[in-house]
């Protein structure tokens, strides 16, 4: 990303009180992009990155910095052909993104810990290590068999998505046309799955009438791990006042992203360099040490003679603020989309998520407010998917 950025006169510098409330929250994101980082040729997430050089924004030491205890990070597949072979391969793709999150904590056993449970979060943050539930982003790899979410489960998956940009085998996407008006017959058994499994919908990405379909058939709350609110920015993939009305009454929140928080004109220039970029280094492939360097040089290059249009702090927070003004403190949080698009202007990286903890308490909300955005929602939510599957098992095993 360019940095050239609008001003930053309003974006807060926490005081020494408001920093204390931070580090006092136990803070997740549920929507980490970072293990894409994993797979980058000589990349280390312990060692401290800037996003300036290398574009990445989550790492342990920025981590700690900016006094995130961790979050949910996406075994995220871009959508493709929904042949069987290329649907196999999706499968293989995102098992060896899973294997990338395990062996990352693994190898750093003293800076990560694996979660299992909502219950999980606070003892490893306690412990000083960063949280790691893993969340599917485009259920595409799951093919004709909304069962092999089982083995992602097992594997730490407790946030699963429909689709992604393009309309799959399980729901239609905001952002292509629509084949199945909503979910899919097959989406609609992938949800009784989650259900079943204690695994958290999440309709980001999915079109309005998906969303609809969950709230209606769902058990238990479902989640939008990384949207925005249409009512400050109308893009298909934000939503609009009456589904955060209708999300908040079934018990479900929705995570704000930094994504799509202002509309932006970008120079078609910029747009037709940075395509022709991603045709020669796919975001599936995984790259030489050469081609990353070629990868970085090019991308600085285009920065420099087209600078990115770029959204600014003021405006993620007046979409957080939207929200929290129409679904309530008890039904928003935060995710980022660290690392696959997220950050504005004053809120580059990870490292700077305490501003976003002094504009809150600035803006009224208590500091058992800033709890629940940060941490206390979303495990909320996935404590009601827990004690949804208990009772499905239990009737299941009853009815024996």
């Amino acid at each position: 990303m360019s940095l050239a950025s609008p001003a930053l006169a309003d974006v807060p510098l926490p005081t020494k009180a408001e920093r204390a409330v931070h580090e006092r929250a136990l803070t997740l994101d549920t929507h980490l992009d970072t293990p894409a980082s994993l797979v980058l040729p000589g990349w280390s997430i312990t060692q401290r990155h800037s996003v300036r050089d290398d574009y990445t924004q989550v790492d342990v030491p920025r981590m700690i910095a900016g006094g995130l205890d961790g979050g949910f990070w996406a075994i995220y597949t871009p959508q493709g052909p929904l042949d069987p072979a290329s649907t196999r391969a999706a499968r293989d793709y995102a098992f060896a993104r899973a294997v990338a999150i395990h062996a990352m904590v693994a190898a750093h056993p003293e800076a990560f810990a694996l979660a299992d449970k909502a219950a999980d979060a606070a003892p490893i943050a306690a412990s000083g290590r960063r949280v790691v539930y893993l969340s599917i982003e485009n259920a595409w790899p799951l093919g004709d068999d909304p069962t092999l979410l089982q083995a992602f489960h097992a594997l730490g998956v407790r946030i699963s998505g429909f689709a992604h940009f393009r309309t799959n085998q399980f729901a239609d996407s905001s952002t292509d046309a629509p084949k199945w008006d909503g979910l899919s017959p097959a989406g609609v058994q992938l949800l009784a799955e989650m259900n079943r499994l204690g695994v958290v919908a999440d309709l980001s990405h999915s079109s309005d009438a998906a969303l609809d379909d969950a709230l209606r058939l769902s058990k238990a709350p479902i989640l939008l791990s990384h949207s925005g609110c249409k009512a400050v920015y109308d893009h298909p993939r934000n939503i609009d006042d009456a589904h955060l009305r209708a999300l908040a009454a079934q018990g479900g929140v929705i995570q704000i992203n930094s994504v799509y928080v202002k509309k932006l004109v970008q120079d078609p220039q910029r747009k037709a360099a940075l395509d022709a970029l991603e045709q020669r280094y796919p975001e599936h492939r995984t790259l030489s040490a050469a081609e990353r360097a070629d990868y970085l040089a090019q991308r600085h290059a285009i920065d420099r003679q087209w600078p990115e249009a770029r959204a600014g702090f003021d405006d993620f927070m007046a979409n957080l603020r939207h929200a929290l003004t129409v679904a309530g403190v008890d039904h928003v949080g935060i995710g980022m989309d660290w690392d696959g698009g997220g950050g504005v202007a004053g809120l580059e990286d990870v490292a700077d998520l305490p501003k976003v903890t002094a504009a809150l308490l600035r803006a009224g909300y208590s500091e058992a407010d800033v709890d629940k955005i940060w941490s206390g929602n979303v495990l909320r939510v996935l404590t009601a998917a827990e004690a949804e599957s208990a009772r499905e098992r239990a009737g299941a095993a009853t009815a024996q």
